[in-house]
């Protein structure tokens, strides 16, 4: 092919995705808001016909032929709305002297961004929540699988691999509240003609204000949202984007942070995302497992996280009732906005079902680093025998810099048990070895603490969506 594509269309966003964002759902869209519009005007008492109603009724979606008409008539007018209002006219004579009546071009190109708004979050909000109970399976099944827990990626005391998993769903379910209360947020535009002030509506209606009033009420209930925003310049206010694109940036910082920690461990071969039997990790490296899930994942999450920027530059810089140079930005942004949290989603459902864990690997780690931790119980052991705390520090003090030597300059394994095995200072407790040295006994209350969490918070946060996670099936990758 010799067009530019974006790869959100061709290789990665969901078909429904793709559709609500197309040019036939946009400009279909818009003859639903004239045909809503000529409704309401006629119930109002406007002179437009029964045939007129009917034809927009029957012409909702456009051919490939009225998309060529449109086509030529916006390079002809330089002017998309009256473009499509002329295509429309053609498909609804009976309609064409009414269409788009007392309107600004904002009535459809607002209202229906709107409306896309609205209907993207209805397909993002299903996926998320699956995304969240694919992870809860997972946390769950490992709720009280010691693992090393990392600060400043250093080893630190250990958690449980659910545990972990509990951290990436409690962002996730606060993307879910966060996306849950931008799309119950968003209104209408409704009519309010060039400026906002109703104008020509009002002379439409001579200058009769209770009209007026309820032809932008029964517009707003015919488009099906559930308010219209009391003011608006001719555009409705560019903040609603920024509050929208807001949460969706703040999802793709939450899928940063999965997708890395992701491939931090797939370094350490403790956990992989899924690789298929013939997937190749690397086209010289035939041995080489990529984490290349996550790594799409966090590439595609920077580009939605920098997107809000757009939103809020464009905000801050409209002019009065309005200015022209937020369109193009727009057109641009808010799909792709969408169509990359719609990606992102798609990849971590993948790897939220196939994730690997590989318990030995961890178990071997886990011997490597956890000696140093038990000296404490070492030494709370001794005392229990009658010795010394500071004499058994001392000793322990010697020993875990000896086995460390060993570790770090000589690349050997960690030997400080066999060394406190060998001296005979701690002889009063070698039999307790084992057990000061179960991994279960150093993870606190984390398998406890995921099922509090899973039952109290993730259970009570998926039921909106129990019908949607029954019909939802795995996610296979395009690419």
């Amino acid at each position: 092919m010799d067009t530019y594509q974006t790869p959100l269309t061709s290789r990665y966003a969901s078909k429904e995705m793709c559709q609500l964002f197309s040019s036939g759902t946009r400009f279909g869209t818009w003859r639903k808001l004239w045909l809503n519009l000529a409704i309401a005007e006629k119930e109002l008492g406007l002179p437009i016909s029964d045939s007129a109603i009917e034809q927009m009724k029957a012409n909702l979606d456009l051919d490939e032929e009225q998309f060529k008409i449109a086509a030529v008539e916006e390079k002809k007018r330089r002017h998309d709305v009256m473009a499509h209002v002329h295509t429309f006219g053609v498909v609804a004579p009976d309609a064409a002297g009414i269409i788009h009546l007392g309107a600004t071009s904002c009535y459809v190109t607002d209202n229906a961004d709107l409306i896309f708004l609205r209907d993207g979050l209805d397909i993002l909000l299903p996926k998320l929540a699956t995304v969240i109970s694919r992870l809860s399976e997972f946390a769950q099944t490992y709720r009280d699988l010691p693992t090393l827990g990392f600060t400043h990626f250093q080893p630190a005391q250990l958690t449980t691999v659910g545990k972990r998993a509990t951290l990436w769903i409690q962002e996730l379910l606060w993307d879910l509240r966060n996306l849950e209360r931008a799309r119950n947020d968003i209104g209408f535009r409704g009519v309010k003609g060039t400026t906002g002030t109703q104008g020509s509506f009002l002379a439409l209606f001579d200058g009769d204000h209770d009209k007026v009033e309820a032809l932008d009420k029964r517009v707003t209930e015919l488009s099906g949202l559930p308010y219209a925003y009391p003011v608006t310049g001719q555009t409705y206010s560019r903040k609603i984007d920024a509050d929208v694109l807001g949460p969706l940036a703040s999802f793709g910082a939450t899928v940063h942070k999965i997708c890395t920690d992701i491939r931090l461990l797939a370094n350490l071969k403790e956990v992989e995302e899924p690789f298929e039997k013939d997937q190749i990790g690397s086209s010289a490296m035939a041995y080489k497992r990529n984490p290349m899930r996550s790594e799409r994942a966090c590439s595609l999450a920077r580009h939605l996280m920098v997107l809000q920027q757009d939103a809020l530059m464009t905000s801050s810089v409209q002019w009065f009732e309005r200015t022209l140079d937020d369109s193009a930005n727009r057109r641009i942004a808010i799909p792709e906005a969408y169509l990359t949290a719609d990606t992102l989603l798609i990849i971590l459902q993948n790897i939220s079902e196939g994730m690997v864990v590989y318990p030995k690997v961890i178990a071997r780690r886990i011997s490597q680093e956890l000696p140093f931790m038990a000296t404490e119980n070492i030494i709370m052991a001794i005392v229990k025998h009658g010795g010394d705390r500071q004499d058994c520090h001392e000793k322990i003090r010697v020993l875990s810099h000896e086995a460390g030597a060993v570790v770090k300059e000589q690349g050997g394994e960690n030997d400080l048990i066999e060394r406190v095995k060998k001296d005979s200072y701690f002889e009063p407790i070698w039999a307790e070895l084992d057990t000061l040295l179960d991994p279960s006994t150093f993870i606190g209350r984390a398998p406890e603490q995921v099922d509090k969490f899973l039952a109290e918070w993730v259970k009570p946060a998926l039921e909106p969506y129990a019908e949607s996670l029954k019909n939802i099936q795995a996610a296979t990758l395009n690419v």
